[in-house]
């Protein structure tokens, strides 16, 4: 069974990594929406998810060639959304609810991390923001029609 755990983040960590290198002109930025980002309701189906989308995003920054801080903190960002996520529908809350640790945790911290790694020529607020709309846009636009997809086929069309 484990190696099958393993089998399956090494899928997730793969399609979150490609998806957001093969949109990389809106996957990074003070105006970002990584569609990858969707993904973050797999952890409300599968506990494989959570280190898969942590190994993605991880990558993906790293090949992007993202500065340190940005490749550290905005991973442990996406872990932390997904450890959350699978901790939610442990505790019974709505589906729905789902993508909420992916966009709130993102938008604080790789808003911060837009602010004072990059220096962009916006105020924090702002960046945080930023991010944070985009991240409702793929965690609840693309996100939740994903989950209620994998719902439909009861969780095993792809995990």
């Amino acid at each position: 069974m484990k190696v099958k755990l393993l089998a399956r983040s090494g899928v997730t960590a793969a399609l979150y990594a490609l998806l957001t290198l093969a949109l990389a002109p809106i996957s990074y930025g003070l105006v970002q929406c990584r569609v990858s980002e969707a993904m973050c309701v797999l952890p409300w189906f599968s506990s494989a998810a959570v280190p898969g989308l942590f190994a993605g995003c991880l990558l993906a920054n790293l090949i992007a060639g993202a500065p340190l801080y940005d490749v550290v903190f905005g991973s442990l960002a996406t872990l932390l959304a997904a450890l959350l996520t699978r901790w939610m529908r442990r505790c019974g809350l709505s589906r729905y609810l789902a993508p909420l640790p992916s966009v709130m945790l993102n938008a604080v911290i790789v808003g911060a991390l837009l602010y004072y790694v990059y220096e962009l020529p916006v105020g924090l607020p702002l960046a945080m923001l930023s991010v944070g709309a985009g991240q409702a846009v793929a965690c609840y636009g693309l996100g939740i029609p994903l989950l209620l997809a994998l719902e439909r086929f009861g969780g095993k069309l792809f995990l």
